[in-house]
């Protein structure tokens, strides 16, 4: 199983060979970052268009919990925390979109940009950044698609600037 794991994630470009029957998580670079920052910003708005008309009031209050748990992480200072809530939130949302091939791209991009990007944040961004869910979520109660989209595009905007200034701090 591990040895499959580590395939997979080599495969999807997460972990890096380096021969001799190792691996090794990739640098991020500002490169590799506006790559990903155009892909994610291609297509997660479009995932949480999609979800708005599909979103119940269940799986609403189910995403306001997630979030509760981004904020205390804010709060608290907790950057695994944070990850980890902020990446239930968006997926939660985007699996209510109804579209497989878009979800499994987001998931790719995720996997590919996460570990060097928890490892930037973690090294050179102890600062975790505002939360922006609030008004996503007034955008899914009202059940207007494009502003949860936008709303969705200024978070991952947020995010990205926040990454890209670590780098830059690391530079």
């Amino acid at each position: 199983p591990v040895r499959e794991a580590i395939r997979r994630l080599t495969a999807e470009g997460a972990l890096l060979p380096q021969g001799n029957r190792r691996v090794a998580v990739p640098q991020l670079s500002a490169e590799m970052l506006d790559q990903v920052a155009f892909a994610r910003l291609a297509i997660e708005p479009k995932l949480a268009a999609l979800a708005a008309p599909r979103l119940t009031p269940a799986q609403i209050d189910r995403l306001e919990a997630i979030d509760a748990a981004v904020n205390r992480a804010i709060d608290g200072g907790k950057l695994p925390d944070y990850l980890a809530a902020n990446h239930a939130f968006h997926f939660a949302l985007y699996e209510a979109a109804g579209a497989p091939v878009l979800l499994d791209l987001a998931r790719s991009l995720w996997l590919r940009a996460g570990p060097s990007l928890r490892a930037v944040i973690d090294r050179y961004g102890r600062e975790v950044a505002p939360d922006l869910h609030r008004e996503a979520l007034t955008a899914m109660r009202a059940g207007d698609a494009a502003a949860l989209a936008a709303a969705i595009e200024r978070d991952i905007q947020q995010g990205v600037d926040h990454v890209r200034q670590a780098l830059s701090e690391s530079a």
